[in-house]
Formats: structure tokens, sequence, C-alpha cells
């Protein structure tokens, strides 16, 4: 069986509700257990098995503990980060997400699982909001569209979140992948006619942390919600605001990003012209605000150049 690490960073009743976190290794993990650290929450954070959680591991680990409260983050990687993701573990993350999500309704365990932009195909003009109708392009958005129907037809006390463009400090993610690009001299192709909203991954953090407070007063907000951060734009904007600070800490090979339009990207298949999330319902609901991106840019490369 998995062994545990527990953050003992708090005392462990600062809130009602036991926390757990699938996934406390990767960014958004650790973001949130550092995040939870400076308000004294604390979360069981489940070192995952060899092969990663199964359905298997996972129901020995919730007959062991069973927490009040989970947050899956154990696929952001691969839902977030990753270039790209093969159908058979996209399945295999499925088939765990489907007996997680029967698992907390048998344990009455509240579930926060993260769910993406990718749901939607990008054919709007305008914000997809929560009550847009998802068409996902690629195989990744499929099978989070499948996840989000499986948790809400078996999980009732459910948190579905949908996140915009995450970043994070990690090498081989999104960003780090730009910035190794960009210390080669070659030309840097980015798209200026897709939209969508940069979320820092501490913002994300903050968001969840936000969302079980609230449901630690017992408050039954169940549902889909969707947070980005403030400002959307493009993927060349963001790029030339990103090599901008990063010149800060590194003298970079390419100064200045170059235009090309959406459908001559080799990802066109599968990322979505349109990203702009509308978080109006987060807002109205839990109160939370949604942050600008620009400022969450220098304390995430700091992160990257000093820790990365």
């Amino acid at each position: 069986m998995a062994a545990f690490l527990i953050d003992l960073s708090g005392p462990v009743d600062s809130m009602r509700m036991r926390l757990m976190l699938l996934g406390g290794g990767n960014a958004l993990g650790q973001a949130l257990i550092r995040l939870g650290a400076e308000e004294d929450i604390a979360f069981l954070a489940p070192r995952p098995p060899e092969g990663g959680w199964d359905p298997a591991s996972l129901t020995q680990l919730l007959d062991d503990h069973r927490p009040d409260a989970l947050v899956n983050l154990a696929y952001y990687f691969d839902w977030f980060q990753a270039e790209s993701v093969s159908e058979q573990r996209l399945a295999q993350q499925e088939r765990a997400v489907e007996r997680l999500a029967e698992l907390c309704q048998h344990h009455e365990i509240v579930l926060v699982q993260p769910s993406s932009y990718r749901v939607f195909d990008g054919s709007r003009a305008t914000a997809y909001s929560e009550k847009d109708e998802p068409l996902p392009l690629g195989l990744r958005g499929q099978a989070l569209w499948r996840i989000e129907q499986s948790v809400r037809a078996t999980c009732p006390q459910h948190v579905l979140l949908r996140f915009g463009w995450v970043l994070d400090e990690s090498r081989d993610g999104a960003l780090g992948r730009f910035l190794t690009r960009a210390e080669q001299p070659q030309e840097l192709l980015l798209a200026d006619d897709r939209r969508g909203n940069p979320t820092p991954v501490d913002d994300a953090a903050r968001v969840i942390l936000s969302v079980l407070k609230q449901l630690d007063c017992q408050a039954p907000l169940w549902g889909t919600y969707h947070y980005a951060g403030n400002e959307a734009t493009t993927p060349l904007a963001l790029g030339q605001a990103i090599l901008a600070e990063a010149g800060q800490w590194q003298q970079l090979a390419v100064q200045q990003p170059t235009a090309q339009a959406h459908a001559a990207r080799s990802d066109a298949g599968e990322e979505p012209q349109n990203a702009v999330l509308a978080c109006k319902k987060i807002l109205h609901t839990f109160g939370i605000k949604p942050r600008a991106w620009r400022a969450g840019l220098p304390p995430l490369l700091d992160r990257f150049y000093r820790h990365g």
C-alpha cells in the first residue's frame, strides 16, 4: 500500500472537514499545500502507488482513510501541462475517476474535481459560461467531458472547476517548454487569433482553497464552475509578456515571438480557438473574484528560475 505524506504545517483541526489531496507532488498540488499552510489548513496527501492511482488502490485508500472532502489533482500534469496524452492513458484515468466518484458517493465524501476549457470547441464568438453545451475537439477534451458527466451522474456532492490556460513552474510544462524554445535562436511561432485566459497556478490553488473553505461551512454549493485569470488574451500577447518578464532573469535568444494563424498551428485540432471562460457564476456563488494573470507572472517566473 502507498506510503503517506501528511502536511503538518498547521493544526489539523483548523477546518472541520478532513481534507485529502491526490496529486500533492505536482505543481498545483504543491501550490495548494503551500497556500493551505499559510492559513493553517492541512491536507492528507498520499503518495501514489508506483503505477499511479487505479480503481483498486483508490478503493483501498478510501476504505482505510475516509476524509470529508477530496481534491483530485492526480492527473493535473496530463490534463493541463502535457503536450499530448495517449488515448490509452486517458482511458485509464477515466476509469480511475469513475471509481473515485463511486467511492466518494459511497463514503459521503465531497469530491472537488478539476476540468478544463478543452471541453468546448471554441466556435463561440463570446466567453463560455457554465450553461454552454460542451463539444470537445481533441482526445483530452473528450475524456474530460466524459469524466465530468461521470462525476455528475455518480457523486451529487461534487464541485467541478473548469480552469483556463494554467501556467506553472514545471520545466516540462507549457511555460517551461516555451522558455526552453526561447533559449535557441529560432522563429517562435504563436497564434495571434486564438484567445483564452492565462491562469497562474497559485491563482488556481487560491480558488480551490476558497471553495473548500466555503464547503467547510456546510454550504451545499455543488455544481460546475468556471475560473480563469482576468483579461482574455492571445498566445502571442501572452508570449510577449512572458519573454519580457523572463528577460530579467535570463538572456534569451528570442526577444519577440512571431504571429501565426490558429488554423496553421499543429494543435488546431485539439485547442479551441476561443477558450475564454466567463467567471460570473463562481463570483456570485463563492464571492471569488478573478485576479489579473499579469500580476501572477513575476512570482511564477521567480519560482521557475530559482527552483524549477
